[in-house]
């Protein structure tokens, strides 16, 4: 069962609940499920002090294994980063610090947060992968280990792994929240994200660690004005999601939301080609000095990428850089006639297996826009499977894309 970020903090200040009990409620899951979902990389053996004030006092947080932490090694699910210890904190990281939150642990990531997998399970059913690359925190907060975790997106690395965990994912505007101390894989694409519970508890935190102005209303009731994004890769969807994403918006229309249909226009659905030119081309480099001095000790998938993405040259990249350049002004008619946008997570619900992550097909386009998007959870598969949808709002206006997602969220649980 998940934890609420939001409910234990105002227990805490109303003075209902002590902030070592707090923590204690989060121990407690870990040490039941643990050993069978290996969300943590690294889990400290003592028991874990809350901090003294803060917004997020006594709130434990995942922190995914590609951050820096000063007291926990980050490894990166990589060979060649063995008890690599950081001498400081990621900026994030000192964020949520000062903003009061307890440090659970650094949870699984896909190695360098690409496609080859750690030993995460889902904790709805351990035959099925988590999704990746933010595997560990995901995973994490759908079994209540933590009430909140952070993790990044480079292609769908926090939307696709909280629409397979049954979690909120938040992946903000592009550089709203720092990313030196991540490693990186892609300079113009790699983008922190939240998990929560909840929409309202990923705007409780974001906000307490930022003091950006992003928490939800959750007295609001207004129905938003959602255009249901049409493109050419709906066809990969499941039954199952085209039945969820269906029902969904019969509901939204009978609660008083209006639904326009909005086309993706052309220079959008170049936009798929771009991000893998981006991903590679910048991955190649940001990634030279592990590929040319640690080679045998990477993953042959992740060697082998590496060495395709060598081949592309920088006026190809130049080129995909001006097509992102291009789609990005495309993109600002797309809420002409509406709020926030409205598509699958994913093309279905988890996986089986553990090799395969899934396919980020449907968050490419929009980490490439830098856009908020938002994994609404609720709905499943006919396995009982979670199955997502995704929110999506022009980029800064990630207020708007929290506060749909948090109205579509009570909604389905109507």
């Amino acid at each position: 069962m998940m934890i609420s970020a939001k409910h234990i903090a105002n227990e805490i200040s109303s003075g209902r609940l002590d902030p070592v009990k707090a923590l204690a409620i989060s121990a407690h899951k870990i040490a039941e499920r643990e050993n069978d979902l290996k969300v943590f990389a690294h889990f400290p053996t003592s028991s874990a002090q809350p901090e003294t004030s803060g917004s997020l006092k006594g709130i434990a947080i995942g922190i995914k294994d590609i951050f820096d932490t000063r007291d926990m090694p980050t490894c990166c699910n990589s060979q060649i980063y063995v008890d690599h210890q950081p001498a400081s904190d990621a900026p994030l990281v000192t964020m949520l610090r000062n903003a009061g939150a307890t440090i659970a642990g650094k949870t699984v990531t896909t190695e360098f947060a690409w496609y080859e997998p750690g030993p995460t399970r889902n904790p709805h059913n351990t035959d099925h992968t988590p999704g990746g690359s933010s595997s560990g925190s995901a995973a994490g907060v759908a079994a209540g280990f933590f009430p909140a975790a952070i993790g990044s997106q480079t292609g769908g690395s926090v939307i696709r792994p909280a629409s397979f965990c049954g979690v909120s994912g938040y992946k903000p505007s592009f550089r709203l929240f720092p990313t030196i101390g991540l490693k990186c894989f892609s300079w113009s694409l790699d983008t922190a994200g939240f998990f929560a519970a909840s929409a309202a508890d990923n705007a409780f935190v974001a906000q307490a660690c930022s003091a950006r102005d992003l928490e939800v209303d959750e007295l609001d009731t207004t129905a938003p004005t959602i255009g249901l994004y049409i493109s050419a890769i709906d066809n990969q969807c499941s039954q199952d999601m085209k039945s969820a994403l269906e029902d969904t918006i019969i509901k939204a229309e009978k609660a008083g939301a209006k639904v326009v249909t909005i086309t993706a226009p052309d220079q959008l659905e170049k936009a798929h080609k771009a991000h893998a030119v981006v991903t590679g081309y910048e991955a190649n480099l940001a990634l030279a000095d592990e590929r040319f001095h640690n080679c045998e000790l990477l993953s042959d998938r992740l060697r082998e990428f590496l060495i395709e993405m060598s081949k592309i040259t920088p006026q190809t990249y130049d080129d995909a850089r001006r097509t992102a350049n291009q789609s990005r002004k495309a993109s600002h008619s797309l809420f002409d006639h509406c709020d926030v946008l409205l598509t699958p997570s994913a093309p279905g619900a988890a996986p089986l297996g553990l090799q395969y992550t899934g396919d980020p097909v449907f968050n490419r386009v929009w980490t490439l826009l830098g856009m908020p998007t938002v994994n609404v959870a609720g709905l499943s598969d006919a396995k009982k499977m979670p199955l997502g949808l995704q929110i999506i709002a022009p980029f800064g206006k990630d207020k708007r894309a929290l506060q749909a997602a948090h109205w579509l969220e009570k909604l389905l649980a109507s």
